[in-house]
């Protein structure tokens, strides 16, 4: 699936908001760009614009956005559909015209469209999968998974992986990895205007099975806040060099966390078969929806799951929504070991649990190859009340 950076030209704030929200519920990921963080340099795939206002200048702009991204998608929102302006509008340089408000469905079928051509016209350098991991609860296994995900990704293609660990202050993935880090995530928000191939190949540090690791930071307070659009900006850089990003979130939903499932090609739902890691997978996925991420978009993993199940799968799907993605089997004392000693499953040896990270990441690298996925289970009433009777 292909990333697009997009950009919306306008002065009306309430209108931003709106397509934001449009562009943020594709299926198809698209990271929004800030006038506060965009470099000179910004690969633009799509511009909106809003010319409800003066046509003419509005012209002028769509010949300049067009002159600056030859290739990009130019959207353009007016109030009325008058033949004249699609016609001017089309002249200088715009791909789409849209009527205000745009119907949902229309205007994501016009980002397909262009993620098509994207696609078509980029070469044969692939667009970069970006996976998020987020539990549903803290210790639900969500750093186990995403590491061992991303050692056996870049053991298995020999392509560009790297792992981002978005927790403050008590990120784990280098300790995971046995590696001890010089720089973290901070340095590189703190010198995005530096962020070349160059100055990254400083930042990270590179696991002997060719993961690269962008560590966490031991800043209790950082990345907060303030960093949300910067983190978005650093995951567009990291697409320009990476052909699989995977990000550790943890379990807090903040405006970090938000930027990178925004991002996402894939987020991962980490839960365990028990009563709260189910009950606050239902209201993340709840709180998703909210954000307007779209929710086709995520995959449940249950991790640590033995029969007898304290919750039976069945019963998790039907609460959830959701059909069940992969499950882990609970292995305290492999999993265990692996971290102790810094070694990651997929390169200890035989067992179970390597074994369903081999799969689930074969799953990932070429989904053609596993079985066709089950229908998401619609929300069942019986499966509600058996856990609203356990809360």
């Amino acid at each position: 699936m292909a990333q697009l950076a997009g950009f919306i030209v306008s002065h009306d704030d309430a209108f931003t908001t709106q397509i934001g929200r449009l562009l943020r519920s594709c299926a198809i990921p698209v990271s929004i760009i800030d006038d506060r963080h965009a470099r000179e340099d910004a690969a633009v795939d799509l511009v909106i614009v809003d010319i409800r206002g003066d046509s003419s200048s509005a012209m002028a702009t769509i010949e300049r956005l067009r002159a600056a991204s030859p290739h990009a998608g130019i959207f353009v929102v007016a109030l009325q559909a008058e033949p004249d302006l699609i016609l001017q509008s089309m002249r200088a340089g715009a791909n789409e015209f849209f009527t205000w408000p745009p119907p949902e469905e229309t205007f994501h079928g016009a980002i397909r469209r262009t993620a098509t051509r994207r696609e078509t016209t980029q070469g044969a350098r692939a667009a970069a999968t970006t996976l998020v991991f987020f539990g549903a609860k803290g210790g639900a296994g969500t750093t186990t998974l995403a590491v061992n995900c991303g050692v056996d990704l870049a053991r298995l293609t020999k392509r560009s992986t790297i792992i981002v660990d978005l927790k403050p202050g008590l990120g784990e993935v280098a300790l995971f990895l046995g590696i001890r880090q010089r720089y973290s995530l901070i340095d590189a928000l703190d010198n995005l205007h530096r962020l070349d191939r160059e100055f990254l190949r400083e930042l990270v540090v590179k696991h002997k099975s060719g993961l690269d690791i962008l560590a966490g930071s031991d800043q209790f307070d950082r990345p907060g806040a303030s960093d949300g659009g910067t983190i978005e900006e650093v995951f567009r850089l990291l697409a320009k060099q990476y052909e699989y990003i995977l990000i550790d979130a943890g379990s807090q939903i903040n405006s970090v966390t938000v930027a990178a499932l925004y991002t996402a090609d894939t987020m991962f739902l980490v839960a365990n078969p028990d009563v709260p890691s189910v009950r606050n997978a239902q209201r993340l996925l709840d709180r998703v929806r909210q954000l307007g991420a779209c929710g086709e978009r995520v995959r449940i993993l249950l991790n640590r799951a033995a029969e007898p199940y304290p919750i039976p799968p069945k019963q998790i799907e039907g609460a959830l929504g959701h059909p069940i993605h992969h499950t882990f089997p609970s292995d305290y004392k492999t999993v265990s070991t692996a971290l102790n000693s810094g070694v990651p499953l997929a390169l200890t040896g035989d067992s179970e649990i390597a074994e369903q990270f081999d799969s689930f990441t074969r799953r990932i690298v070429d989904p053609e190859t596993a079985s066709t996925p089950q229908q998401p289970a619609k929300r069942g009433r019986l499966a509600f009340d058996r856990l609203a009777s356990m809360w």
